[in-house]
């Protein structure tokens, strides 16, 4: 089994595996692109687009169970790249991973973290959200998830950034890759604004 652990989605975080029961981390010793991608692949979770070093997503417990990982980038499962059993690792060189289909997600432009047009970040750039769908569930998903409260204004912005995403939940979801998006289809973007969100709490 495998997993990532300490970022905000399933598809970013500590590289962690199982075995015999146990979970442990892989020391970042050579963890490079090619590594990463067959992680994320293995978690269905697209393609590499960061590796991490130094325990970026926190220091992980446990044994170490990799080092010196050598992927080529095409294999399966991360099991099957050449690796070392035996290291000489502490956790604060524990490896991570940030996948394609890792979804975050920024207000910007507004007087704090907490309102503005809203930007999200997927396989490797930034975009903005289509208004056609953007209603008082899903910005309240939104300003929950970024610790901002609740919504009080929805204003629209003009889309200047490359892609479109559009987002819709059916309910109060943890997070809005949960609920249903679509990315960069045309048709339900059509005519639409940048959707924007005011919270009623202030962003750190």
């Amino acid at each position: 089994a495998l997993r990532l652990v300490g970022g905000r989605s399933q598809c970013e975080g500590r590289v962690e595996l199982e075995q015999e029961g146990t979970w442990g981390t892989v020391c970042d010793d050579s963890w490079d692109i090619p590594d990463g991608d067959v992680v994320c692949r293995q978690l269905q979770c697209g393609q590499a687009v960061r590796v991490h070093g130094n325990a970026a997503f926190g220091r992980g417990h446990g044994p170490i169970l990799r080092d010196e990982v050598g992927c080529e980038g095409h294999e399966q499962h991360l099991w099957e790249c050449p690796a070392v059993t035996e290291h000489d690792c502490s956790h604060k060189e524990d490896a991570g991973v940030v996948c394609s289909e890792h979804q975050e997600w920024r207000l910007s432009g507004g007087r704090d973290g907490c309102a503005g047009r809203v930007e999200v970040f997927f396989r490797g750039t930034w975009s903005t959200v289509c208004d056609s769908t953007w209603y008082d569930l899903e910005a309240t998903v939104l300003c929950r998830m970024l610790g901002c409260g609740n919504v009080l204004q929805r204003p629209s912005f003009g889309h200047t950034l490359p892609g479109k995403m559009l987002y819709q939940c059916g309910s109060l979801q943890p997070s809005l890759a949960l609920c249903r998006w679509t990315f960069n289809k045309s048709a339900p973007c059509h005519q639409s604004r940048a959707a924007g969100v005011i919270c009623n709490g202030t962003g750190s």
